[in-house]
């Protein structure tokens, strides 16, 4: 086994193909010689700020080039990145930053906080020399900010230090062609993007990336470049199956050769699209948390079993009741993370076990008798209805099947008679509307009764970010204050539905 250094790595890329693209977004294109000596050059910058070995370097900037050079320099500097979104509100930024304490902040316009040291990304570092570094890797590779629409944030610190073999890189197995070309749709501050890209990168890949998601767009860019390699959410996937198939008929996707998705579950009957548009050998899906590895399943193998996330290992994977009993076959509970996980990170600021020193992130499921496992809901999410247990997620794949309903998320409002109602908010594709008697239709051979909303609300904001992530949280706190003011929303009982439209204003 021979371990390199990421700056090693890029170094050795550069050397072999100085003049060819290596990363992407619209018409700005970076080739890897450049990346290679402005890399050089910001680690210089990072180590002028302060930076030393193993600190943190907090990054919150778009997706762009600037935000990979700041990983690579990071690196290159012996600092693990710490990746933040570029639009925190004041306060959440405020209170990731006082848990992570970074050693440096890089942002778009410099100064967020009088509290670090900051770099702007418009900075100039061609005063620093473009030459290479002495080598050098953090303990660790990189840090993820989560928690913030819970409760206190906290800094999920992965394990893995910043030396690979590039003999057994791990996206190799998952499909990614060393020298391929790679889409990168998703936002980077978020764990699956940055992963894959920076993976890409160290492969030799060309990655083209997104700044935002757009459905046509991304197939475009797939013809344009032709496209190897892809990662998605559900909510892109959505989006792509809406669009006209004359839309979708126009761009040329042969060159993909995987398709993976994940961060979000996906609804049978969008997964089945993909799969016979596509071919069941080239989507893949894999289950995991940023902290944690998880379930891998092919295509081919999903058919067999609709639904499911793949193989639970029963050495490494249990799925538990409140008590910390084993549920039976069958049965809803938490899903106990392998010991491997435990050990694989640490949090700052949260404790990554309860007292019996189970690992979970939250989610529920269930495994069949072949020990497949699939996914119900998240244990925060959960609506308790009349004593029924009812999965948000459950719901919102019936909603979002309907041709005019572009994305959904569904809620759980107290009722004095039966603890809990369910609330769906609707964002309507452009141009469309909507009659509740047609929805009430529509779900009623979806879903059984109790779990169908008894009422609706229409928005217009996106209810999703662009990794496909809703806060639902925030959005139940928000109805609650409304309803605490008096406001209503447009009611259907699920047994008897009344005419009541609906528009995307």
């Amino acid at each position: 086994m021979t371990l390199q250094t990421i700056g090693a790595i890029l170094r050795g890329h550069a050397e072999r193909k100085a003049d060819e693209p290596a990363i992407t977004y619209g018409d700005d294109t970076v080739t890897w010689g450049q990346l290679d000596r402005r890399t050089n050059q910001r680690a210089r910058q990072l180590l002028a700020a302060g930076v030393r070995q193993d600190d943190l370097v907090a990054i919150m900037l778009p997706n762009g080039i600037g935000f990979h050079e700041a990983a690579i320099a990071a690196w290159k500097a012996g600092a693990t990145p710490c990746l933040l979104s570029a639009r925190l509100p004041e306060r959440e930024l405020a209170e990731i930053l006082d848990v992570a304490q970074p050693r440096v902040v890089i942002s778009e316009t410099g100064a967020v906080t009088t509290a670090f040291a900051h770099i702007a990304a418009s900075a100039d570092p061609s005063t620093f020399d473009d030459g290479p570094l002495e080598d050098a890797a953090p303990r660790y590779w990189k840090a993820v900010a989560s928690g913030g629409s819970t409760g206190r944030p906290k800094i999920i610190v992965d394990h893995t230090p910043a030396r690979f073999d590039m003999d057994v890189m791990p996206m190799t197995a998952m499909g990614m062609r060393p020298d391929g070309v790679t889409l990168n749709p998703g936002p980077l501050y978020h764990n699956g993007p940055f992963l894959f890209t920076s993976f890409a990168l160290l492969q030799g890949c060309h990655v083209v990336g997104m700044v935002r998601f757009d459905a046509e767009e991304a197939l475009r860019l797939i013809d344009r470049y032709q496209i190897e390699w892809v990662n998605m959410v559900p909510t892109m996937m959505h989006r792509i199956w809406a669009l006209p198939r004359e839309i979708r008929e126009r761009y040329d996707v042969s060159s993909l050769r995987a398709v993976w998705h994940m961060a979000a579950p996906c609804p049978p009957w969008l997964k089945h699209f993909w799969i016979d548009w596509l071919g069941a050998d080239k989507i893949w899906e894999t289950y995991a948390g940023t902290e944690a590895a998880g379930t891998v399943i092919s295509g081919t193998e999903w058919l067999k079993k609709p639904g499911s996330v793949g193989y639970a290992d029963p050495d490494r994977f249990r799925i538990l009741r409140a008590d910390g009993s084993e549920c039976a076959i069958g049965e809803v509970g938490e899903i106990d993370f392998p010991q491997a996980s435990r050990d694989a990170f640490h949090y700052i600021g949260a404790r990554p076990a309860d007292a019996q020193q189970r690992f979970s992130i939250g989610d529920l499921g269930y495994v069949d008798a072949d020990r497949y496992l699939f996914l119900a809901d998240r244990r925060t999410d959960l609506i308790l209805r009349g004593g029924a247990n009812i999965y948000p997620a459950e719901i919102e794949a019936a909603l979002d099947e309907h041709p005019a309903i572009g994305s959904s998320a569904v809620i759980g409002l107290p009722s004095e008679d039966l603890g809990q109602e369910v609330h769906a908010i609707i964002q309507l594709r452009p141009g469309t509307e909507l009659d509740l008697d047609d929805i009430a239709t529509f779900l009623s051979g979806r879903l059984a009764g109790y779990k169908r909303p008894s009422s609706y609300e229409i928005v217009g904001e996106p209810l999703r970010d662009d990794a496909g992530k809703v806060r639902r949280s925030q959005l139940r706190d928000q109805r609650l204050a409304w309803t605490g003011e008096g406001r209503q929303f447009a009611q259907v009982p699920p047994a008897a539905p009344r005419k009541t439209a609906a528009k995307n204003r």
